[in-house]
């Protein structure tokens, strides 16, 4: 088949929840004001660490590219998945597809990398709090972030560069409420284990390897941790790191149920929900977590609020 021909598919077609359609009306307007929280939540920290003198340290500036992050890959997300609830499915092009896994694997990777920065630099205030102004400075926060977003941009960009080179010629239809790699690639007539392989590759390094960091760098704060003498001295130092482990645990454990269990396991309607919980409900944890749990955030936002009155 030549170039020309390559992608017969040009327009796809997602099913979304065909067995809520009587929750329609309440879904769209749950999901919209879930929507609507999350954006102005994120908003509201990347605003207020931005301004505050008190937060500008690694760890609120890391939170704030989080923020940021978590932005991105619900807007990425939700308005077309409510445009699927209310008209009980939806097109959508198969380049507008593309772009929607591109950012959808781009915040995923960028968000893996985050998390696992504000680890290392949580260990560094912990377990090495004397050299933690020498090691995690301002450059090396910058260099951090700077190597997330660019692993984010470049490596999905490898994956879709493979899939514009499949055959796209049978069903066009998606059994989903968004483009997701795996139904999406179900779709092809060709030989897909080339791309399957390297996206495997890249899971690797960038889901697999993270998490197991995390686990050894708090590892390490609990065990400095239970070094410390005092209680007060121990509900402190966990409490830098409490809100942080929130997060991580909320991210990484919708990830480990949705794609590392078996999909056989799986029904399809189970797998949607927790599609549904890793893209709707848990980009609202971040801005809810940290803004209850963590008490600079709080006073940053009272001190404005003084300043303003």
């Amino acid at each position: 088949m030549n170039a020309m021909n390559r992608t017969v598919v040009t327009e796809l077609i997602l099913l979304g929840f065909e067995h809520i359609q009587r929750w329609t009306g309440f879904l769209f307007i749950l999901f919209l004001i879930i929507y609507v929280l999350t954006v102005v939540g994120n908003l509201f920290i990347i605003i207020l660490v931005s301004i505050s003198y008190r937060l500008q340290s690694p760890m609120y500036l890391f939170l704030r590219n989080l923020s940021l992050c978590e932005v991105l890959f619900t807007t990425n997300i939700v308005p077309k998945m409510l445009q699927v609830i209310l008209q009980g499915g939806s097109s959508i092009s198969f380049a507008g597809c593309l772009s929607q896994l591109y950012v959808f694997a781009a915040t995923g990777i960028a968000e893996c990398l985050l998390l696992t920065s504000m680890s290392y630099d949580r260990y560094l205030a912990i377990c090495k709090p004397l050299h933690y102004s020498s090691i995690m400075s301002f450059k090396q926060h910058v260099y951090l972030v700077i190597f997330s977003w660019a692993c984010a941009v470049i490596l999905p960009a490898i994956s879709i560069s493979l899939i514009c080179f499949l055959d796209f010629c049978g069903s066009n239809t998606i059994d989903h409420f968004f483009c997701d790699f795996a139904p999406l690639i179900k779709l092809s007539c060709s030989d897909t284990s080339t791309v399957e392989f390297e996206v495997f590759a890249q899971t690797i390094p960038v889901f697999l390897f993270t998490f197991i960091y995390i686990i050894g760098t708090y590892f390490n704060i609990f065990l400095a941790i239970s070094k410390i003498s005092s209680t007060v001295g121990r509900q402190k130092a966990f409490s830098t790191c409490s809100s942080h482990l929130t997060v991580v645990g909320a991210y990484y454990g919708t990830m480990i149920i949705l794609y590392v269990t078996p999909n056989r396991r799986q029904s399809l309607k189970v797998n949607k929900t927790f599609s549904l919980l890793y893209s709707v409900v848990t980009p609202l944890l971040n801005p809810i977590i940290y803004s209850l749990r963590n008490k600079e955030i709080r006073k940053s936002f009272s001190s404005l609020i003084l300043q303003k009155l």
